[in-house]
């Protein structure tokens, strides 16, 4: 186990076989990863050049009218102004600017608007749907029950929250009794979410759920058909030029919760997560 390994699992009070267990997985699931890890690297192998040269056989490219202008949802796209004066915004007047949001009727019922939480350089952004009823009591994003399996899924491949991790949701608001957030809820708080993007600048993004694949991809279709997939995101940092980010589609804590048989092939997506990050890094390190 390497050291950030023990420091993980160290922090939780948890062995590595306890992480497995409380994902529901045995522990021979150590092994049993080498298949997904295999084809997850034999694409990511591929990864830099598919995206450079936009290779539609490697990667499911996002729409790009979904990432940038969103028409299909034209009753609730926001502004231009207000695109552009949130594409602008600091941490810190990001923080105010989604504390003062009043552009849905999400802001009625909340206690407080939840931004996200973690390491604002992190190489890992995982995105879920919105806050519960714990998240908008406290602040925070996947607290609770689904927060403690996110934090177990997280040590399993040897993160921590925090540290090189960074979590948001597609809204910032709580959906009345924590329904999925509609549409346009999503394309309102978009342009939060894509300035979160730029100024994180992470590796690879890992979004939890339905909800928060139709708020970062478009409607590319079911879950089912998502997972096993590495999705582009074209992201605009401060610097105006175009970052190009590796999407993963996994489910969400509060789903796998519900639904024990379907964790096995969540440990494979983060298996294969953490083969695309492995890549991405090594690429990084390559001389220009």
């Amino acid at each position: 186990m390497s050291e950030r390994s023990k420091r993980s699992a160290a922090g939780a009070g948890l062995t590595r076989w306890q992480l497995l267990h409380e994902m529901g997985l045995p522990s021979q699931w150590r092994l049993r990863e080498q298949p997904a890890v295999r084809r997850a690297r034999e694409e990511a192998l591929a990864m830099p050049a598919a995206i450079a040269h936009r290779s539609e056989e490697t990667v499911a490219r996002a729409p790009v009218a979904m990432v940038h202008e969103r028409p299909s949802v034209p009753a609730a796209a926001p502004a231009a102004d207000r695109e552009q004066q949130i594409a602008s915004l600091d941490w810190d007047q990001l923080r105010q600017s989604v504390a003062d949001c009043r552009a849905c009727g999400l802001c009625q019922a909340r206690r407080q608007a939840v931004l996200g939480v973690g390491d604002v350089r992190a190489d890992w952004l995982f995105i879920g749907e919105g806050p519960g009823a714990e998240e908008d009591a406290r602040g925070e994003p996947f607290v609770g029950p689904a927060g403690k399996l996110l934090d177990a899924m997280l040590a399993a491949i040897d993160l921590r929250r925090g540290e090189d991790v960074y979590i948001a949701n597609a809204v910032k608001c709580r959906p009345p009794g924590n329904r999925t957030p509609e549409t346009a809820e999503m394309a309102l708080c978009a342009p939060y979410l894509r300035r979160q993007i730029a100024l994180i600048q992470p590796r690879l993004i890992v979004l939890l759920g339905r909800a928060a694949a139709h708020a970062v991809l478009g409607d590319v279709g079911s879950l089912a058909s998502q997972r096993g997939k590495t999705f582009a995101f074209e992201a605009v940092g401060s610097s105006n030029a175009a970052a190009t980010i590796p999407v993963v589609v996994s489910y969400h804590p509060a789903y796998l919760l519900r639904t024990l048989q379907d964790k096995s092939k969540a440990w494979e997506d983060l298996c294969r997560a953490r083969a695309l990050m492995r890549v991405a890094k090594a690429a990084a390190s390559l001389p220009a």
